[in-house]
């Protein structure tokens, strides 16, 4: 029989708890905002201080205060209307805003995967199918959004316009209802989009070269451009700063 002294039974390993998610600056900015708003018991269509004056009170930079405007947009806690500021849309709790902000960032690249795929085919069946009528509501789509953009305004409506008059031009059930299943994700891709700097003007940029392939019957070109046009909205500063 041994003498020897068994070893000692081994501890298990203190586990740690998982590192915490970074909090980014436009983050607490939009938190910042949405606790104000809450504070000071502003209600749906009650205006924010201009731009700003409400970076000077909260100690951050024009660029930084956008961004987080902008989270607060796309999530529908705010909106921008032309002309009149950015008003409040609804009041969700501050504890949310962070995780709203961060889900739609988390969902935009599959998002924007999708979109490139369905508008892709949507914009070479376009250039094989469309009728004159459809080519007068892309130009009319067109002429809209450069309206607004002339005015000072970013296209938003002009651009939802102009992607269902493609879309229609189609003429495939399927797909255009594939297309109205994600509207409201698309629509926070295209104010994403349309809220960076001098993107309004190349966006409408690309939709013209989009139209002019469908004009001129070219699936293939069409398909190009389109792909081309939703790569470049896809630049967005909040997935540059993920």
């Amino acid at each position: 029989m041994s003498d020897a002294i068994p070893p000692p039974p081994r501890r298990p390993e203190a586990s740690f708890p998982a590192p915490l998610a970074r909090v980014r600056l436009y983050e607490q900015v939009a938190e910042q905002i949405s606790t104000w708003i809450g504070e000071h018991d502003l209600k749906p269509g009650d205006k924010l201080p201009p731009e700003r004056e409400l970076a000077a009170r909260l100690g951050v930079s024009r660029a930084t205060l956008s961004q987080a405007l902008v989270a607060l947009e796309v999530i529908g806690a705010v909106a921008v209307r032309h002309g009149d500021g950015t008003v409040v849309a609804q009041s969700p709790g501050p504890s949310r805003i962070i995780d709203a902000v961060r889900a739609h960032a988390h969902r935009l690249p599959e998002i924007i995967e999708t979109r490139d795929a369905l508008e892709t085919k949507i914009a070479s069946l376009a250039a094989a199918r469309r009728t004159e009528a459809d080519l007068d509501r892309i130009e009319d789509a067109l002429a809209g959004m450069e309206a607004d953009i002339e005015a000072g305004g970013r296209g938003v409506e002009g651009d939802e316009t102009f992607h269902a008059a493609v879309t229609a031009a189609s003429h495939s059930l399927l797909l255009s209802r594939l297309m109205a299943e994600i509207a409201d994700l698309i629509r926070e891709t295209r104010i994403e989009s349309l809220s960076q700097p001098d993107r309004p003007r190349a966006s409408l940029a690309g939709h013209r070269a989009i139209a002019d392939a469908i004009r001129a019957g070219d699936p293939d070109g069409a398909a190009r451009t389109m792909h081309a046009h939703v790569e470049m909205v896809s630049d967005v500063a909040v997935l540059r700063t993920q």
